[in-house]
């Protein structure tokens, strides 16, 4: 079983990094609110614009609020670099974009988050990108098998949303690699807490920081993290090794060699898409951050006692919850996420989708919205919501069907969860 590195203690890079106050500053992270920055002369401006990592620009590429959040998240994740978007979503676009382009294709788990699926599905395919869905559970012969010509990435989540799969990263980054290619993980439920996928071979790792990291449900966020440790210099990836005409020739390999994905993705992507978070966001992000370590213990340890509550009531077709003892992905969780397997429950009442709603409606702690992963107990009927626009096929891979109950365990004490369940139950 692999352990967290102990590089440097977790919960202090939660608390210290990306953001250390010197004499006479600020003890909390100061919000730099502006949209500009200032030079001495346009030659000054000049130089910045031919090399963006030497200062800021413009609040569209990066912020110094937003700098500092993304320092720490690469510290917590143990990646080079980092890159802070306006959401999830947006970050698994230009994850994906920044390497793929019309003609080409990647893999992904079926399994993975509902808007997730329609964004690689339907509007990458728009694009002229395909989109080549595995079952999470494939066997190596199958993903290998999965593979094109110009197949450019593999892409999965450490804990599905909501079917509550558990990715064998270690499998999956063997295949990439294989393949000459990038493993890029959405590790949202995870959070580098419980596991950090670039010490099992992921080289992008990606986050929704609007659910754990937020915590707080203030503000919508997301987050690209560079893991600095795929060659991209096999030709297979022209982007990164051939000049950029967009930017004054600049070729990423060599001149940023240090990270070349994620500074592609912020001089090239984000200065056209301009999908950056606004200063005051990254301020409340960096806030969640800070509690982040002990909020993910509590999330785990109230989440296994609900799990263990709803299996027992007789009113489940099945749990899903990779923690609790005799789930399909018990010792693939064991192996990746020692520490637990976040607050984030599934189960299928046997009524299907009518007693799935009449609970849900029943229950008076728990919060009926579209949301996951906050500090207060929320509860979700993915067909309904989330996954609406999947077809029942795409439900079926997913592992959705009608009775699916999306339960995100929050801080509240754990006698009034269990209160607000037993209650609900007893209506059905």
């Amino acid at each position: 079983m692999k352990e967290i590195s102990s590089d440097a203690k977790i919960e202090t890079k939660c608390l210290h990094a990306g953001y250390t106050p010197k004499n006479g500053e600020p003890r909390v992270m100061p919000i730099v609110q502006s949209t500009t920055y200032v030079y001495d002369s346009t030659n000054d401006v000049a130089a910045v614009f031919d090399d963006p990592t030497k200062s800021l620009i413009y609040s569209r590429f990066e912020n110094p609020t937003t700098d500092a959040v993304e320092k720490k998240i690469a510290a917590l994740e143990g990646g080079v670099a980092a890159m802070c978007t306006s959401s999830g979503q947006a970050a698994s676009l230009l994850s994906i974009l920044n390497i793929c382009e019309a003609g080409d294709s990647f893999i992904a788990s079926s399994s993975i988050y509902g808007g997730t699926i329609n964004l690689f599905g339907v509007t990458l395919k728009r694009m002229g990108i395909e989109c080549i869905w595995v079952d999470v559970d494939a066997s190596e012969e199958e993903l290998n098998a999965a593979f094109k010509e110009n197949t450019k990435a593999v892409f999965g989540e450490t804990i599905a949303n909501p079917a509550l799969t558990v990715l064998d990263i270690e499998k999956w980054a063997k295949a990439a690699h294989a393949h000459g290619v990038p493993l890029i993980v959405d590790n949202t439920f995870a959070t580098p807490i419980l596991c950090r996928p670039i010490e099992w071979g992921a080289d992008i790792v990606m986050h929704s920081t609007s659910k754990y990291m937020d915590g707080h449900a203030v503000q919508v966020g997301g987050v690209i993290v560079d893991s600095g440790k795929f060659d991209w210099t096999s030709g297979k990836f022209p982007c990164m090794t051939e000049p950029d005409e967009s930017y004054h020739g600049i070729v990423y390999t060599k001149q940023y060699a240090f990270a070349p994905y994620i500074v592609k993705a912020r001089m090239q992507l984000m200065r056209d898409f301009g999908c950056y978070p606004a200063a005051n966001s990254s301020f409340l992000l960096n806030l969640g951050l800070e509690t982040l370590a002990v909020r993910m213990k509590q999330y785990c340890e109230n989440a296994l006692k609900v799990a263990e509550y709803i299996k027992n009531t007789g009113k489940v077709n099945f749990v899903s919850y990779p923690g609790l003892e005799g789930d399909k992905y018990y010792e693939l969780a064991k192996k990746y996420l020692p520490l637990g397997t976040s607050g984030v429950i599934s189960f299928s009442i046997k009524g299907g989708r009518d007693d799935a709603v009449k609970f849900m409606d029943s229950l008076e702690l728990a919060s009926n919205e579209v949301h996951v992963a906050d500090i207060r107990t929320c509860v979700l009927h993915p067909a309904s919501a989330t996954h609406r626009q999947l077809t029942e096929e795409q439900l079926a891979a997913a592992g959705i069907d009608g009775g699916l109950i999306r339960f995100s365990v929050g801080l509240e004490n754990i006698d009034d969860i269990l209160a607000d369940l037993e209650r609900a139950f007893a209506k059905i």
